[in-house]
C-alpha cells in the first residue's frame, strides 16, 4: 500500500480575504474556491457600530486595511480581496479605486474589493441595466444605486430588507421573495448585495426562475480573485462562472422531491402531506453575544 498522503497535504494556492469583523459566512466563500487553493481571512476591529453607512466608512478606513493586508502577507497569499459590498461603495468610484491602491501597496499584491469585482462581472457578462436587491437600509441602497450609476450602470429595479444586524440569518426565501419583487424593467441582471447575506444555493435557482443571469457580492468577490489567479470559481449552474449556463437560462433545477423551486424551496409551501421543504435554508450560526 502507497501512503502518498505522508508526503503532506495537496499543495496550496492561497487568497487573501479581509472581512468586516461581523462577517458570518466564510463557509459560503470556500464553497467558491476549488480545493487546492485556500482562503486566508482576518477581520476588521470590533466597532459597537450597526450595519449602516457610517459602518461601512469605519471597515474600509485605509490604514485598517493596510494593517489587515500586512497581516496576511504573512501566509503569502497570490492576491488580497476585500470582502464587503457596501464598505467599498460608499465612497464612490473613486473611494473604491483608492481602497485598491491601498490594499495592492501595502501587500504589493493584485487587490479586489467586492464592488469593484461587481463592475468587473457586470462587464464580463454585458449588463448595463441591472435589478438590485439588499438587507440594507434605503441610505445604504441608495449609496450602492449612486456607485452603479457613477459607473454608467443603470439600476432598474430594487428592494430591500431595512436590517441594521444579523444580516446572515436571511433565509433563501426572503432573498429569492425580494428578487422577485426587484426584477421589474428591461434588466439584464440581479444583483445581490452584501458579503453577510447567504447566496451559494439561491443563485441557480434565481437564474431559472428570472431567466436572467444573478451575480452576488461573494460570487464576484471569490470569481474576481481567483480570476487574478488563472483558476476558475467553482459554481456549478452560475451563470457569470459556469460557460454552459451563460449559452442560455436552462429549466429550473430539479429538488430531491421533484418540486420546483420558486413554490417549494424558497416560498416554504406544504408537500403533499404536509411535509416541509426549506432545506436549502443554511443553518443559522450561533448568536454573536458581542452584537447583542
Amino acid at each position: 500500500m502507497q501512503l502518498t498522503f505522508l508526503g503532506g497535504p495537496i499543495p496550496q494556492r492561497g487568497i487573501g480575504v479581509v472581512a468586516p469583523f461581523d462577517f458570518a459566512l466564510d463557509r459560503e466563500l470556500w464553497r467558491w474556491v476549488p480545493d487546492d487553493t485556500s482562503l486566508y481571512l482576518t477581520r476588521t476591529p470590533f466597532v459597537p457600530v450597526e450595519v449602516s453607512l457610517d459602518m461601512a466608512r469605519i471597515v474600509s478606513e485605509h490604514e485598517t486595511l493596510r494593517e489587515a493586508v500586512r497581516a496576511l502577507h504573512a501566509v503569502r497569499p497570490e492576491v488580497v480581496a476585500y470582502a464587503c459590498t457596501s464598505g467599498s461603495f460608499v465612497g464612490g468610484m473613486a473611494g473604491e479605486q483608492a481602497m485598491s491602491m491601498a490594499m495592492t501597496e501595502a501587500a504589493e499584491l493584485p487587490a479586489v474589493t467586492t464592488s469593484g469585482a461587481l463592475l468587473e462581472a457586470l462587464a464580463e457578462i454585458g449588463a448595463r441595466n441591472v435589478a438590485i436587491v439588499t438587507p440594507y437600509t434605503k441610505s445604504v441602497t441608495d449609496s450602492l444605486e449612486d456607485f452603479l450609476g457613477e459607473a454608467g450602470v443603470a439600476v432598474t429595479g430594487r428592494a430591500y430588507l431595512g436590517l441594521t444586524r444579523e444580516i446572515w440569518k436571511v433565509p433563501y426565501r426572503d432573498v429569492a421573495e425580494m428578487a422577485r419583487q426587484a426584477m421589474v424593467g428591461a434588466a439584464d441582471a440581479l444583483f445581490i448585495s452584501c458579503t453577510n447575506l447567504p447566496t451559494y444555493d439561491v443563485i441557480p435557482y434565481l437564474e431559472a426562475e428570472l431567466q436572467r443571469p444573478v451575480l452576488s457580492a461573494n460570487q464576484v468577490t471569490m470569481w474576481a480573485a481567483l480570476r487574478r489567479m488563472n483558476v476558475s470559481a467553482v459554481g456549478p449552474d452560475q451563470a457569470l462562472i459556469d460557460p454552459a449556463a451563460r449559452l442560455g437560462i436552462g429549466p429550473v433545477p430539479q429538488l430531491p422531491t421533484g418540486q420546483t423551486f420558486p413554490e417549494v424551496a424558497l416560498a416554504g409551501q406544504a408537500l403533499g402531506d404536509g411535509e416541509m421543504l426549506e432545506a436549502l435554508d443554511p443553518p443559522p450560526p450561533p448568536d454573536d453575544p458581542l452584537l447583542n
